[in-house]
């Protein structure tokens, strides 16, 4: 099962991925200039900046990972009601030590998957999804998901891997992080995404750094 694969692809990496996320030791700098050509903070600080830290709704992050590019942020949104959640356990296990060595008391970490999320509709005020609709298999259901559960006029937040803007970066992916299970086609292009997007939301501001796509959509 795509699911099997996938669980076993971040089991493989999760004691490497903070390292591989954050590149700020040589290796992994290098790693990350060969294939994306930029560190994911380049893009993640801006992105988050969408939610304000004064924000006082309720929260809900797919995937949440290990919480490396979010602790900083959820340090400062002190009111909100988080909610992270992770299909692979072991991401979410640091996520977890991570959020309670910083303290941070408003944030619950659920197991759960995004094609089947547990939870009510129109149960979010923002749905925050960072680097992980790449990996997710079946991203029609995904999309589906995240909508019902966000409330009128909430946020969907995000950004992930799109097809066709650098050609390095799409050889790795392919030859790579599909097998190795860590990221899953089928992949969209920017002008699909764009489409997708337009067609449900009601305000959409897009734009991309290399082969990350990232958002803001208003329910």
């Amino acid at each position: 099962m795509k699911k099997d694969t996938i669980n076993k692809g971040y089991k493989s990496v999760s004691n490497i991925y903070d390292d591989y996320i954050l590149s700020e030791k040589p290796l992994f700098k290098i790693i990350a200039k060969i294939i994306w050509g930029f560190t994911d903070k380049e893009y993640s600080i801006k992105l988050l900046e969408n939610i304000p830290d004064d924000f006082s709704g309720k929260i809900l992050d797919i995937p949440a990972g290990t919480g490396i590019l979010t602790y900083e942020k959820y340090l400062r949104i002190k009111n909100a009601e988080i909610i992270c959640m992770d299909y692979s356990k072991d991401m979410l296990d640091i996520a977890k030590e991570r959020f309670g060595n910083y303290n941070i008391n408003n944030i619950e970490c659920k197991q759960g998957d995004v094609g089947n999320i547990p939870f009510e509709n129109e149960t979010f005020d923002v749905v925050l999804s960072m680097n992980g609709f790449h990996a997710f298999p079946d991203k029609e259901k995904a999309f589906s998901e995240i909508n019902r559960v966000l409330k009128n006029n909430g946020l969907f937040v995000g950004c992930f891997y799109i097809k066709g803007k650098v050609r390095r970066t799409d050889w790795f992916i392919k030859n790579i992080f599909v097998k190795n299970g860590t990221f899953t086609p089928q992949f969209y292009d920017e002008n699909e995404i764009t489409e997708k997007f337009k067609t449900v939301y009601k305000e959409t501001k897009i734009w991309n750094k290399g082969s990350i796509i990232c958002f803001r959509c208003k329910k």
